[in-house]
């Protein structure tokens, strides 16, 4: 497969799903991943109300847009305000947690749902 051509995402067109059991509380927009070619995966995250408990397959930066968001990992707590960001290696047990807030995440490897696990 040859790589996508570049392209124009606007928020406005932003298409957001839920996100597995965690519907009523996460619904994200992807923007680009393996179907582009790419080892990277990005896209946008609503959370209303959330609490999702989560072990990260992946490395990913999450960037605040709106709100507020904090991320759980046993004794840490993270909290970002907006342009803010979080690091999170892959490994990372953790719940994501928010009110209201409206989140940019980047992901690598894209396809880690597919990968075995070492």
């Amino acid at each position: 497969m040859a790589k996508s051509a570049p392209r124009l995402m606007k928020r406005s067109e932003a298409e957001f799903h839920p996100r597995f059991e965690y519907g009523d509380q996460a619904q994200s927009a992807h923007l680009c991943g393996t179907e582009d070619d790419s080892k990277l995966g990005a896209g946008l995250v609503r959370l209303t109300g959330a609490a999702i408990p989560w072990t990260v397959r992946y490395d990913e930066i999450i960037v605040v847009l709106q709100g507020t968001f904090t991320v759980r990992t046993g004794t840490d707590v993270l909290t970002a305000q907006a342009m803010d960001s979080i690091w999170l290696p892959a490994g990372t047990t953790l719940t994501y947690e928010a009110e209201e807030a409206l989140l940019f995440y980047a992901i690598h490897p894209a396809d880690w749902a597919a990968q075995k696990d070492d």
